[in-house]
């Protein structure tokens, strides 16, 4: 599960097959789940959404509940606006993210599962991703290739024998030149259409 999340992760989709996102993991902190990276003004920029925990409590990712004390939904969308307002496809996109952030989910997973099936709209993905329903221990899970841990913000990227990157247009980059494997919405909002195009590309099958 992620929180749209990075090029690496959404080029796979492209490989077809099944498709199941884990659920039943323990929540970990400075992941994918709830952090997405964009490129800003000032380079590449983490939106962390606030997550629920009590302590000395173990938390599964389907139980992450999303924390409202501070106004991180408000910061996201300035954020999102501020780097992608100039960008070719912002205004054919904006209605479909924007009112993500005028929502209030309790739980994290509703939250990025509903955002993430919007994404694969967007790129025109016949896919619709299952839910784990219980644990899938390392080796279980068969013929489907385990992405938990290779696509993660601690793992290099371009260590992923499947990964590649293809450089894009992006909205700063004459000031700090092409930032590899950012969210989705990256990709989306400069490349519009051709955004399925660079996935497939991207993919090492």
């Amino acid at each position: 599960m992620t929180y749209l999340g990075p090029i690496q992760l959404y080029c796979r989709y492209f490989q077809g097959g099944e498709i199941m996102i884990e659920q039943s993991d323990s929540y970990q902190k400075q992941t994918y789940r709830n952090r997405c990276d964009i490129y800003g003004a000032n380079g590449k920029l983490s939106l962390v959404i606030p997550v629920k925990h009590e302590k000395g409590k173990r938390l599964k990712v389907q139980d992450a509940r999303i924390d409202y004390d501070t106004d991180w939904r408000r910061l996201h969308w300035k954020g999102i606006v501020s780097a992608y307002n100039s960008s070719p496809y912002f205004e054919y996109y904006q209605d479909v993210f924007e009112p993500y952030y005028r929502k209030e989910p309790e739980f994290l997973i509703d939250f990025c599962i509903s955002l993430n099936n919007d994404v694969l709209k967007i790129l025109s993905l016949p896919v619709k991703p299952t839910l784990t329903s219980s644990f899938l221990f390392p080796g279980d899970t068969g013929d489907i290739e385990d992405l938990r841990m290779v696509v993660h913000p601690k793992s290099e990227f371009n260590s992923d024998i499947g990964f590649r990157v293809i450089e894009y247009s992006q909205v700063f980059l004459q000031a700090h030149g092409f930032i590899p494997n950012l969210s989705i919405l990256d990709l989306i909002f400069n490349m519009g259409p051709e955004a399925g195009k660079v996935l497939s590309s991207s993919l090492i099958e």
